[in-house]
Order: C-alpha cells, then structure tokens, then sequence
C-alpha cells in the first residue's frame, strides 16, 4: 500500500468515527430536551421519528457517501499530478452535485426558498475546504500510523491544524445561521422547527468543543 492509499484509509477511519460521535451527540440532545417535560404530546413523536429517521438513514448514509466524495476527489486531484486551482475548481465542480444530494441539511430544505441559494454556495465552500485540506493529509509521506500523527506530519504546528479546523467550523457555522435566521427554509413540521434547530445548534456546539480538545491532546 503506498503512503496516499495508507493516509486514504487512515482519514477516512477518522472521519466515519467522527460521523458516528456527531450523530451520537443528537441522539443525546433529542432525549434529553424531550424528556424535560415542556413538549406536548404532539410535538415529541414528531421530533424523535424525524431525528431516527434522519440519523438512522439519510445522515449515516448521505455522510459516509460525502465523505467518499471529499476523499476520492483529493486522491484524483493528487493521481493526476496537478494541483492547480483551475484542476481543483474542476474538481469541486464534477462532483459537488452529488456531494450536495447526500447533504443533509440541504435534504430538509426547501430548493425555491431566498435563502436556499445562499446555503447552497456556503456548502461548496464547505465541500472545497475538505478536499483541499483532505490533499495536505493525503500527500503525507512520513511513516504515520494512526490520525493523531498523520495530523501532525500534516499540519506541523498547532496553530496551523486550529486554523484548518476553525476554516471548516466557520463554514459550518454559517449554515447553520442561515437556517436559524428563516426557519421558513425547512421543509419539517412546523410545530417541530425549533426544537430540531436547537438541538442542530447545540449538537454543533459540542463537536466543535470536541474537535478543539482533540487538537489539543494531538497537539500537546
């Protein structure tokens, strides 16, 4: 296995693990702010059966089909030998339709809403960061062994893989605001929209806390 194929699979270990621990701090959220008692009897099955079926379908599976996208599209980008911007612009271009039909907040929105095409170029952008920062980790040739020093033959310093990190964070974050500044662009029941985008905002909030302290414990 050469080091492009050892670093493919190192990352994509890593990010299948990551899926896992997002969707599992939603499951947590939506229990424990359902179980608080304030929802009524309408609004709690509407919720869990949207979020299980989100998670247990649409999000492990859209998930795993983006993260194969964002890898592929670095491993070609690198096969080929040209990392120019015009090849990545090409790139991003040939498979961002399909990585934006597994996304799964655009599968809950409404495509004629005003602030659907706005969404849609914040999650490119999201797209382009991960191929771009997947090529930097795939194009390592020391002997790494795991994610934790794959990350630091990548990035070299701390401060490099924090503002590699807060890049992807901030694209995420400015979803996320987009949505929350118009619910009108979910296409969910209208009694269940803000308890899920709580839970979407708090479930956020943590894995970006998690992913900071992973820094630091690589790093450090």
């Amino acid at each position: 296995m050469d080091d492009v194929e050892r670093n493919y699979r190192i990352l994509e270990k890593r990010m299948i693990e990551q899926m896992d621990i997002s969707l599992n701090f939603g499951k947590s959220l939506i229990d424990s702010e359902l179980d608080t008692g304030i929802f009524n009897v309408l609004v709690k099955p509407i919720v869990k059966s949207f979020y299980k079926y989100w998670s247990d379908k649409d999000a492990r599976v859209g998930t795993r089909e983006q993260i194969k996208l964002t890898l592929n599209s670095a491993r070609e980008l690198i096969t080929n030998g040209e990392l120019s911007n015009e090849q990545i612009d090409r790139t991003i271009s040939k498979y961002f339709p399909k990585y934006l039909e597994n996304d799964q907040t655009d599968r809950q929105c409404k495509k004629n809403h005003r602030n659907y095409n706005h969404l849609k170029e914040v999650t490119k952008k999201c797209f382009e960061t991960q191929v771009e920062e997947s090529v930097l980790f795939l194009k390592v040739t020391e002997d790494v062994k795991d994610y934790a020093a794959l990350s630091r033959a990548t990035f070299k310093t701390k401060e490099k893989a924090y503002q590699a990190l807060k890049r992807q964070l901030d694209y995420n974050e400015e979803g996320i605001k987009i949505v929350e500044s118009d619910d009108t662009i979910l296409n969910v029941p209208k009694i269940a929209k803000k308890i899920i985008l709580e839970i979407l905002r708090k479930g956020f909030e943590l894995t970006k806390t998690q992913l900071i302290e992973e820094l630091d414990d690589i790093f450090n």
